[in-house]
């Protein structure tokens, strides 16, 4: 029989917020974190906005030393691992190391170090490369360094599957408690790319929102407007535990992970497939693993990205997947208000995913003003909606055609 699975922990670090009740504080309030960029001159650039991370100060948190061994996606991801680790109430000593690992989602890694260390050796040589470059960079080391910090010795890897990375991770973490390998593990996503050769490359594809006059109106999912996502960057990290462990240590819970979907499209390097196909049968599977049917669900938070393609495809694979019972549901994008944070895009809709269903609040969609025949569903408008959440998908897609949802629901003896 497979073991249940419960989450215990949140943390986060995001550009309406560095924690969890900043985040969720400044959702609820319908606070955008969009402005324009300043980390680096936008002059030509096409976009010249995104989520930049506010007030982070790495000496808040590491050592001088620590810094200079650790790119910002990883400082983020730690920062947010702590809190999610304090939050669940472990301390090492209160838990066993061989029995606990983490699983990150990151879709780039450390692009700043890669960009540093490019420009440092075009500039002076090989020489000159730091020997720090490759355990800065390399997509993986974020989840290394939190289990070096907090002692986890089961399970230890990074996933990429692009803005699916976050959902993907989660959903192998839950797969190795259910199956036994271990009894807590620290999962979410980590992202720290906006960066001005990231940024090139996604306004190279006009990927991204040009709506640079109005930073806080671009991200605008599922409106008839939109033109586009907007980048941003942090980290969101969940405790993933063995409901019977967590007990026997008073944990608090704050929901039940129950099922997990994953699908390739198999049609188009960028672009989802028709109708949303192979998202909709990731969703179908999350809800069958989780034993339960698509009228059992009555929240989802959309992965929304503002683009055209997603959000017209992905409102057909909802309308494919819960029939006429989508009226009956509460839909929401948290990139509206955060932006598009990549490979950590998943890991805060899960925190977001859990904290809706403890204390029955479906934060809005902000921006949706223009309705768009393609795209006509309750998406939350504008203001948040006091609304019980009994079930919930957290779904995700990333370029590749990768298909990931995962089904929360409320924690029942």
């Amino acid at each position: 029989m497979k073991r249940r699975v419960v989450i215990t922990g949140l943390g986060a670090v995001t550009p309406i917020g560095l924690d969890v009740k900043s985040l969720w504080e400044g959702l609820l309030a319908g606070k955008s974190g969009i402005s324009l960029i300043e980390k680096f001159d936008t002059t030509d650039f096409s976009s010249k906005i995104a989520g930049e991370i506010k007030n982070f100060n790495p000496e808040d948190y590491f050592d001088k030393k620590e810094i200079k061994k650790l790119d910002l996606y990883t400082q983020f991801a730690l920062v947010a691992a702590r809190e999610a680790i304090k939050d669940a109430g472990l301390e090492q000593g209160n838990y066993d190391p061989n029995r606990s690992g983490c699983v990150i989602g990151a879709g780039i890694g450390g692009i700043w170090t890669f960009q540093e260390e490019t420009e440092k050796y075009l500039a002076k040589g090989a020489r000159r490369v730091s020997p720090f470059f490759i355990p800065k960079m390399i997509s993986n080391i974020a989840a290394g360094h939190i289990a070096i910090e907090h002692n986890l010795k089961a399970i230890n890897f990074n996933v990429t599957s692009a803005c699916a990375s976050a959902n993907h991770a989660l959903g192998t973490s839950f797969r190795s408690i259910q199956y036994g390998d271990a009894d807590i593990i620290v999962s979410g996503g980590t992202e720290g790319a906006v960066n001005p050769m990231a940024m090139a490359g996604f306004c190279a594809m006009k990927a991204l929102s040009t709506r640079n006059d109005e930073p806080t109106r671009a991200s605008r999912p599922f409106d008839k407007e939109r033109d586009g996502f907007v980048m941003s960057e942090g980290a969101g990290m969940l405790v993933l535990e063995e409901l019977e462990h967590a007990l026997a240590r008073g944990a608090r819970i704050y929901a039940e992970l129950v099922g997990y979907g994953a699908t390739c499209d198999a049609f188009h390097v960028t672009a989802p497939a028709e109708n949303g196909e192979g998202s909709a049968r990731a969703i179908e599977s999350a809800i069958k693993d989780g034993g339960l049917k698509p009228e059992d669900i009555n929240y989802m938070n959309a992965h929304g990205t503002s683009t055209p393609l997603n959000d017209k495809n992905e409102s057909a694979a909802m309308r494919t997947v819960f029939g006429k019972h989508v009226n009956n549901m509460a839909i929401n994008s948290t990139k509206s208000m955060v932006g598009h944070m990549l490979g950590a895009a998943a890991g805060i809709e899960a925190i977001v995913c859990c904290l809706s269903i403890q204390d029955s609040k479906v934060h809005a969609t902000l921006n949706y003003e223009n309705v768009d025949p393609d795209c006509e569903l309750n998406y939350t408008p504008n203001k948040y909606r006091d609304f019980e959440v009994n079930a919930a998908v957290s779904n995700s897609l990333g370029f590749g055609g990768h298909n990931s949802a995962l089904v929360f629901k409320k924690y029942v003896k």
